[in-house]
């Protein structure tokens, strides 16, 4: 199964079931992107950025393993190992 997907600004998706949600938040610079980790609780919900440098090739969202394929201004290009 192909897991690659395209996240657009603003849009939110859920990695795995059972996992967190994350909003692509956009480039802050040529250089930095930005994704909102967001994590239902009890109460509702929180939110918080997590910022990387775009060379990075690989983060971990709530043990997720996550492949950064391609980034720019209005989307980003994922595969959720």
């Amino acid at each position: 199964m192909d897991n690659s997907i395209v996240v657009y600004l603003g849009e939110c998706i859920q990695l795995k079931p059972g996992k967190d949600r994350i909003i692509y938040a956009g480039m802050l610079s040529g250089e930095v992107f930005s994704v909102v980790q967001r994590k239902k609780t009890s109460n509702g919900s929180c939110a918080w950025n997590l910022y990387y440098p775009k060379k990075r090739g690989e983060i971990t969202i709530d043990g997720v393993q996550i492949n950064v394929e391609n980034i720019t201004p209005s989307e980003i290009r994922l595969h959720i190992a």
